[in-house]
């Protein structure tokens, strides 16, 4: 037992798998255990036990050393355990922020009231939003009741905004500006969008309108506002009556700012200065410098001439953004102003190719133009003008002369059919917007197109004799709540053509709106008298002689329409599907008309025979019985079915009006059989008076008392 212990002591190395696996644990244990505490475990060895009980002794050797619980290993044992303890106590007292800590703080005081702010109230000038139901060529608030395009401020612009390089003329660096959609009179970066539909019955409605623009803008700063005029001779009503409303305008605006002044004191400087300018073929700035007196403002419109010629309206436009675009910067004493263009004239303009740069232009230096002009006649260049002569000098007639006052779009977007010998005969009707070039100027500046008629009036039918003195001559007006979902595309003309090609309805469209005028049958030849065969055979070839010309032209068109048709279902835009149905259904049933009337008159050839012995006669009649060939019945149906649609998915709108005509007129022909008097009795032709008695000479006294001859008519070119 004793040299069993020693040999333990001299060499501890474990004698068992299991001791052997003990001794390697306290040596990863980076001397958790000492070597002496495993020993220590050894002691409690059962053959140990047995062998302590034997009482062999241990010859006098001291083993209290070894057997000692409290020797070295035991002490480096509680040293490691100790330091451990500290480690994990230190550890667990370090704090790691998961979240910032927010000093919260309460403060407790007593809410400020603030004082606020007197309103500006206006009483002095009347502007209602609410429609009436009445208009009036003296109206004063009835402007507002067509308002076919409200304002549409966006948070974000439609277009992109673009970054120019722009030159300062005042300055000696170049700058980047961010140039915005259209601004309006504010200089917010939000996108604001004007009106093109604002229909009036006469021009006080729309100059209070305006008027009362002017009072938006002077609540906001200082205004210049320049009046841009049409000096044709078509404008002398127009420029009169605007001249004599010039004392109203600024007595409501004197009165207000009289009241502002009450209140906040009097201005260092006039807020509203005005400017006048004219234009024709030329541009003339009337006032020398922008003037605060009405008695100047008066004398300016007084020397506008009454010429006739081109009308460069853009070119005046520009040259106005040109001249007074120093006003929206201040300078010296002189405050920063507000711009407005106020354009009169009753034409779209000469200039068209100038549009997109004056636009531009006019953006850019946030100017509004406001245009009280004409409403466009519906796919229509031109149109015709009630011409009353003022001058004494000439003969006091009434005319009808020749204007430019359309399209309402950019390209034309309805096919032309018929009128070929007779366009003045053809009914005008009101397309709900001005001029496309104007329009999209007071669209894309934020400002407002006035459509000014005296004879506008909703549901009924305008006649040509009722047409006021220097107005043209429309036959219907609609609704500006309805016309508002067939605004035009106010457009690019490269944005307008990438929208076209990407439909195969626009692009059809657009390429038959492109041909020429194509003819009709308008007066075919229907009585047929069969007096013999060879009479009756010549005259059936002569009157197909029309019908086989007008054909290939219509099927022409109807071809290019009928890739479109195609793409129906899928067109959104309820301007392009009307415009597109009306088109193709118009196009077909002329088609059918030609095809179905040639093909009547070869059956008539080919031979008939009377069911009455006493007829002698063919009548040719109009029927919706399609009875010749199964493909034209086959396309009378969808051509009924296209104006149909028009008829009742688009009511109250020019398309509407014109499909119902359509639709109106039999799309084919039938015979009949009736009889005729070949031997009417002879008319006594022989009415002529037997000639007067020689008028014997006129004596000097007489010759003396004789009238002046008439003045000479106004030779009417271009008004």
């Amino acid at each position: 037992m004793l040299k069993r212990l020693r040999q333990r002591i001299q060499d501890p190395t474990p004698e068992s798998a299991e001791e052997r696996g003990l001794q390697s644990m306290q040596d990863d244990s980076h001397g958790t255990l000492s070597q002496n505490a495993a020993h220590s475990l050894n002691e409690f060895d059962p053959e140990d036990e047995d062998d302590s009980e034997d009482g062999e002794d241990l010859d006098g050797e001291d083993l209290d050393v070894a057997g000692s619980w409290f020797d070295g290993d035991s002490k480096a044992f509680l040293a490691s355990v100790a330091v451990h303890v500290l480690v994990v106590v230190g550890l667990a007292s370090i704090t790691i922020a998961t979240q910032p800590q927010l000093l919260s703080v309460l403060i407790d005081s007593e809410p400020i009231i603030e004082e606020l702010a007197p309103l500006d109230v206006v009483t002095d000038i009347a502007y209602s939003d609410t429609p009436s139901d009445e208009f009036g060529a003296d109206s004063i608030g009835s402007v507002d009741m067509a308002l076919s395009s409200a304002p549409i401020v966006a948070d974000v612009s439609a277009v992109e905004a673009v970054d120019l390089d722009v030159s300062i003329p005042d300055g000696d660096v170049n700058v980047t500006f961010t140039v915005e959609k259209a601004v309006g009179l504010t200089e917010s970066p939000t996108s604001v969008r004007g009106m093109t539909g604002v229909g009036t019955t006469g021009t006080d409605g729309a100059v209070d309108r305006v008027t009362y623009e002017i009072l938006q803008s002077l609540e906001e700063r200082p205004t210049l506002v320049v009046w841009v005029f049409d000096s044709s001779i078509s404008m002398v009503k127009r420029r009169q009556e605007i001249s004599a409303r010039f004392g109203r305008i600024y007595q409501q605006l004197g009165i207000v700012q009289a009241e502002k002044e009450k209140r906040e004191g009097a201005a260092e400087v006039p807020p509203l200065l005005t400017s006048i300018l004219s234009f024709g073929s030329q541009v003339e700035i009337l006032t020398k410098q922008p003037t605060a007196e009405l008695s100047e403002i008066r004398e300016a419109i007084g020397k506008i001439g009454n010429e006739g010629g081109d009308e460069m309206v853009f070119q005046a436009i520009k040259t106005a953004v040109d001249k007074f675009k120093s006003f929206r910067v201040a300078k010296g004493n002189n405050p920063a102003r507000n711009v407005m263009l106020l354009v009169v004239t009753d034409e779209r303009g000469d200039d068209l190719a100038l549009a997109e740069e004056t636009i531009k232009a006019c953006r850019f230096q946030t100017i509004p133009c406001y245009v009280l002009g004409v409403p466009a006649p519906f796919g229509r260049d031109k149109t015709f003008i009630k011409f009353v002569e003022f001058d004494p000098a000439y003969a006091q007639v009434e005319d009808w002369a020749e204007v430019d006052q359309g399209p309402e779009t950019l390209y034309p977007e309805r096919v032309k059919l018929g009128y070929q010998d007779s366009y003045m005969e053809e009914p005008v009707l009101d397309s709900g917007f001005g001029p496309y070039a104007l329009s999209k100027l007071c669209y894309e500046t934020g400002g407002i197109y006035f459509s000014i008629h005296p004879n506008r009036k909703l549901n009924a039918k305008v006649e040509r004799k009722d047409t006021e003195a220097f107005a043209s001559q429309m036959s219907y007006f609609f609704d500006p709540e309805i016309m508002d979902r067939y605004r035009p595309d106010y457009l690019s003309e490269a944005e307008y053509m990438a929208r076209v090609k990407k439909s195969p309805l626009r692009y059809a469209l657009l390429n038959a709106a492109q041909l020429s005028r194509v003819g009709t049958l308008s007066k075919p030849k229907m009585v047929f008298i069969k007096r013999d065969e060879a009479t009756f055979t010549k005259e059936l070839t002569d009157a197909q002689l029309e019908s086989a010309r007008l054909y290939p032209e219509l099927a022409e068109m109807t071809s290019i329409l009928a890739e479109g048709e195609k793409a129906r279902g899928k067109e959104n835009s309820p301007r392009w599907l009307a415009s597109f149905e009306l088109s193709y259904g118009t196009a077909l049933a002329a088609k059918i008309r030609t095809e179905s009337y040639n093909a009547m008159l070869a059956k008539a050839k080919r031979g008939m025979v009377f069911t009455k012995p006493e007829s002698n006669t063919w009548n040719l009649q109009p029927s919706d019985k399609v009875t010749v060939d199964s493909k034209l019945e086959k396309e009378a149906k969808l051509a009924k079915v296209l104006l149909q649609s028009v008829v009742e998915k688009h009511t109250g709108t020019p398309w509407g009006i014109l499909a119902g005509r359509e639709l109106d007129n039999p799309i084919s022909w039938e015979w009949v059989e009736s009889t005729t008097d070949l031997n009417p009795p002879a008319r006594n032709n022989n009415r002529n008076p037997p000639p007067p008695p020689p008028t014997p000479p006129m004596p000097e006294d007489d010759k003396a008392k004789m009238l002046k001859p008439p003045a000479p008519k106004r030779p009417i070119k271009k008004v």
